[in-house]
């Protein structure tokens, strides 16, 4: 599928930014503000399919999302960004895409839940319930924060959780659960950026497989999952010597 995309800026470093589930690319604006500011960047922003003004789908693997941004991007950009949702379809797609270099802002390469056993039988019984309850306890540690935002950044984030295919979300987070990142070397030159909340996303044991196998690692301390939006000024400052 062709994905929506924007471009904006005229910088000599071509960059592409890949938003995270429930978002689109609009939600991108504060850390693109920074990065044009400089003059030094051209950003694509990506609508993954059921998300903004991309088109809605029959089906939502992680496969299609990662088709979908390989048929939509140029290959060998100078730099891939992607966030949670964002950073499972890069890591699938990378290989393909060839950028110079990828960032992975708190990517969901394995989430913390439970996929074995008798936790893991009950938690997948009635994932919409389950899941919904685990949505709802993140929904109240974010609202918080999320009013500190400025008003666009929120009403941008209102609409593009109108614009969003919900339906796609248990598949999507079943998926991940169950089959997470493979600890190994990356396929290009690999960064990745931590918040406070990216245990949950991403394993602290394997976030260590994973330097131990040549992937860069960065955290940001005193910020949560949407660093971007929360602190893109702290966010761009820890990437824009890889960006």
């Amino acid at each position: 599928m062709l994905l929506h995309t924007t471009t904006t800026g005229t910088g000599e470093r071509h960059v592409a930014l890949i938003h995270g589930l429930g978002a689109d690319g609009t939600t991108w604006q504060p850390l693109i503000e920074r990065m044009l500011a400089t003059g030094r960047y051209t950003v694509t922003t990506v609508d993954l399919r059921g998300h903004g003004r991309s088109d809605r789908a029959p089906s939502y693997t992680l496969a299609d999302l990662a088709g979908d941004v390989v048929e939509s991007l140029p290959q060998g950009l100078h730099c891939v960004v992607g966030h949670s949702l964002g950073g499972s379809v890069l890591v699938r797609a990378v290989e393909r895409l060839r950028p110079q270099r990828a960032i992975y802002l708190d990517p969901g390469f394995g989430l913390a839940l439970p996929t074995t056993g008798v936790a893991g039988r009950a938690f997948w019984a009635i994932p919409a319930l389950t899941l919904g309850v685990v949505g709802l306890r993140q929904s109240r540690r974010s609202a918080a924060q999320r009013a500190a935002y400025p008003e666009s950044i929120r009403e941008s984030m209102t609409r593009s959780q109108k614009l969003f295919d919900s339906k796609m979300a248990i598949g999507v987070f079943r998926e991940v659960a169950f089959h997470p990142v493979e600890v190994a070397a990356p396929a290009v030159p690999s960064t990745i950026v931590l918040s406070d909340e990216s245990p949950a996303v991403l394993p602290d044991a394997m976030a260590e497989g994973l330097e131990r196998e040549g992937w860069e690692v960065r955290r940001i301390a005193g910020v949560h999952h949407d660093m971007q939006v929360e602190a893109p000024e702290r966010t761009f400052e820890v990437i824009a010597d890889v960006l």
